[in-house]
């Protein structure tokens, strides 16, 4: 099973989470970020707390593309809005993208589905919508008649998004090392729930 943790920047928590999976399962695993630049270190405060659990990490950051997308089996990020924002970007991927918490929970998955489905057909509309009108509106117009005409569809998945339960891993990033380690600490129960899981499929 190849599963790829995806967090902001690639530096604290989706590192976390990939050192402590490859610990406890034969997975392969990887990581990156919405937002990561190529070839950062982990952070300091996650080399820390890791080393005081006794892992060593050599980590370098790199950001989400589509070929890590492709390689994953599963895609595990650590909020909301990191599966929101591939979501609406990677539609195609929508199926096997999950919230850590989410995926070892499955628990409210039913608002997801509906999000999902939601997502892509906005998508759709809008991809029609540029096609018919494109070359009779500028940008700024286009802009506008946009959510004008897809004003019942944003206003659907808002209302979706707000039953959306708490799913994300608190973003320890600038904290000292306490933040880091009860981050830590949370990250370690569902990676340990997720380990079970895989190793329960595999068997």
């Amino acid at each position: 099973m190849k599963i790829l943790f995806v967090c902001t920047g690639n530096t604290c928590r989706s590192p976390m989470a990939e050192a402590l999976l490859k610990k406890l399962s034969s997975a392969q695993v990887k990581s990156a970020g919405i937002y990561a630049g190529d070839g950062q270190q982990a952070s300091q405060g996650t080399l820390d707390v890791l080393r005081q659990k006794g892992i060593a990490l050599n980590h370098r950051s790199q950001p989400v593309s589509i070929d890590l997308l492709k390689w994953a089996d599963l895609v595990l990020t650590m909020t909301t809005s990191h599966k929101q924002a591939l979501a609406l970007q990677y539609p195609t991927y929508n199926d096997k993208l999950f919230t850590l918490k989410e995926y070892v929970d499955q628990e409210d998955n039913e608002i997801w589905e509906r999000l999902k489905k939601a997502y892509s057909e906005l998508e759709d509309k809008r991809a029609v919508f540029i096609a018919e009108r494109g070359k009779e509106l500028d940008h700024n117009e286009m802009d506008r008649a946009l959510y004008d005409h897809l004003r019942t569809e944003i206003s659907d998945i808002q209302v979706l998004e707000a039953r959306l339960p708490n799913y994300d891993i608190s973003d320890p990033f600038g904290g000292d090392v306490s933040v880091y380690q009860k981050t830590l600490k949370e990250m370690e129960k569902y990676v340990e729930l997720l380990a079970k899981k895989i190793e329960n499929r595999n068997s």
